[in-house]
């Protein structure tokens, strides 16, 4: 069972509005939709949104392609999530929208670190 920093249990419909806001955010960066000035989202990569228990706030990790910029096109992000949220309202049918966070995912950094520690401990 997936738990969240608090120990509490993740549930089902948590798990499952964050899949269909990851998807969308997908298809409005790939498509360019959310017209966000100075940014160009085709080359973000959406890699996981988490909910918060009373689904009201979306945590979207994300990470541009190569990592190139990826500080600043967040810091964009951040800035023009309004234009975002108004983009993915036509998209999902949900009771209450979530406000949505962007942060970096720096699992893949995470994950090359403890490669790479690996590595010289098989040296």
């Amino acid at each position: 069972m997936t738990r969240n920093k608090l120990g509490k249990p993740i549930s089902q419909r948590q798990l499952r509005v964050g899949e269909m806001i990851k998807h969308s955010l997908g298809m409005i960066f790939v498509r360019n939709e959310a017209k966000v000035p100075n940014l160009e989202t085709n080359d973000i990569t959406v890699t996981e949104v988490k909910m918060s228990q009373d689904l009201k706030v979306a945590k979207a990790f994300v990470l541009p392609l190569g990592g190139e910029n990826a500080e600043e096109k967040i810091k964009i992000l951040k800035q023009f999530a309004f234009l975002i949220r108004k983009v993915l309202s036509k998209k999902i049918t949900i009771k209450f929208l979530p406000k949505i966070l962007f942060a970096k995912d720096e699992s893949f950094e995470y994950a090359e670190k403890i490669e790479n520690l690996i590595k010289q401990t098989n040296k």
